[in-house]
């Protein structure tokens, strides 16, 4: 969701200013209310700026199979407005006192934020009260922000070019786990759906013992963990919350396809299953993809796009997640070049790391801009309680935020060709091949599967 409000030139600097050097020590308390929310406050008074955050651990793999799309559903639905909030006031209230909001949905969790001036703190704290307690679904919301979904999936999805790659993949590597389908999910079962289901996915998941409290910035602990007793107290705990509990079953088998798209130039995704987020495993695999694609600098730029000027672009990233990901590499074919060409030398540069150890040199490097970016997450009031939110959530250790440096920098070389060796091979993965769809009517393409 993309909900992008004006804010006054000095609160965005301040809101948004990075300071590199060294991770400092990130303070902050946390605690329980009786009704179950998780309460995580960080103390910042260098700038008059607070971030306030509701995580709630409900994302497309909460969904029901049949009724896909509804936790990004909720995300548009909740700015609809509550018992006190009119219709279209929500954004409003937030303007008028020179802050910003916005919120966005994964397949694990929702997340809802505003930046405000710190005197303005009360306002977030009543607005998430509103929305865990009294938000409005009724029909007038529902039939709005169906059609506002409906546009978006137009504009970020179908009509921009290799963005169905996301669905197209993990439909092909994901046969039981609900991690099959996105969190922009069908607009049939958003039609489909009733009034009587959308109350009930709201009363099930935006519960206070399914949130995350996260407030960072200009604040006083005391005064404000007495506003927070008055906002959220008395919200009523809900039921326990269902969690998937189903497995993939291991890939023995490389799964290839075709896809024609409205594109110019053919392009090459590749998807290896690896270990969920937080695992020994995944620190190395992220690591890896600085090696591989951290910048113009890494291996498969310099290789394929400077060197061999087989690709216009590459890239590698893990696609963590709670339960076991993805790690996905990616190349746009540069003119004239076939595009299995330009699959054989991504693969080749997979192999070079899984037969050759890296050089301390290239390590170090990797290590230098690890340590920069962990740097950089926690450089704003927003960062830090996001993050906060998220290793409390998805670790039960929100001091992670100081610690989880740590982890990387126990990975080592070995590490690197250990874990390419382990999960990036033929049989672990999903390759497509992104065709333009004039090539679709080409004799050679006779026996290639349509699949959009």
């Amino acid at each position: 969701m993309l909900k992008k409000q004006s804010l006054t030139i000095w609160l965005l600097l301040i809101a948004f200013t990075v300071s590199f050097g060294q991770a400092r020590k990130i303070e902050f308390t946390e605690y329980d209310l009786p009704n179950g929310l998780h309460v995580i406050l960080h103390k910042d008074n260098t700038t008059p700026i607070v971030t306030v955050s509701v995580l709630y651990h409900v994302g497309s793999k909460n969904e029901d199979p049949k009724r896909t799309g509804f936790a990004h559903f909720f995300e548009h639905l909740l700015f609809e407005g509550s018992e006190n909030i009119k219709r279209g006031e929500f954004d409003k209230y937030l303007q008028k006192a020179g802050a910003t909001n916005n919120a966005n949905t994964s397949n694990d969790r929702t997340f809802y934020y505003e930046v405000l001036p710190s005197n303005q703190l009360e306002l977030g704290l009543w607005m998430e009260s509103e929305r865990m307690l009294h938000a409005k679904i009724e029909t007038v919301g529902v039939e709005t922000q169906r059609e506002v979904v409906k546009e978006e999936k137009r504009q970020r999805i179908d009509n921009q070019p290799y963005m169905s790659f996301q669905g197209e993949i993990f439909k092909r590597a994901y046969k039981e786990h609900p991690y099959q389908w996105t969190p922009i999910g069908s607009l049939d079962h958003l039609n489909a759906a009733s009034l009587d289901e959308f109350i009930a996915f709201y009363k099930t998941f935006y519960v206070p013992n399914n949130a995350t409290l996260s407030i960072a910035g200009d604040i006083d602990l005391e005064q404000t963990k007495l506003m927070v007793a008055k906002y959220f107290k008395d919200i009523p705990r809900g039921k326990e919350v269902p969690r998937p509990t189903i497995k993939e079953p291991q890939q023995t088998a490389e799964v290839r396809d075709v896809i024609f798209d409205n594109i110019q130039l053919p392009a090459v995704f590749q998807a290896y299953h690896i270990p969920a987020q937080g695992t020994p495993d995944s620190y190395a695999l992220d690591m890896l993809s600085t090696l591989l694609s951290g910048g113009q600098s890494s291996r498969m730029y310099k290789a394929l796009v400077d060197d061999q000027k087989k690709a216009l672009q590459v890239a590698s990233f893990p696609f963590s997640l709670e339960d076991p990901g993805l790690y996905i590499t990616l190349g746009l074919v540069n003119m004239g070049v076939d595009v299995a060409d330009l699959e054989k030398a991504m693969d080749a540069e997979i192999e070079k790391v899984q037969k050759e150890l890296i050089s301390e040199k290239e390590f170090q490097k990797i290590r230098n801009q690890v340590e920069s970016n962990f740097v950089q997450q926690n450089a704003t009031t927003f960062g830090i309680a996001e993050q906060l939110a998220n290793y409390h959530v998805y670790f039960k250790d929100a001091n992670l935020i100081n610690t989880e440096l740590e982890r990387y920098m126990k990975v080592t070389r070995e590490d690197l060709q250990r874990v390419a060796k382990k999960y990036l091979t033929k049989e672990n993965r999903v390759v497509l091949h992104y065709l333009p769809k004039s090539a679709q009517s080409k004799p050679d393409n006779t026996q290639i599967k349509k699949d959009n």
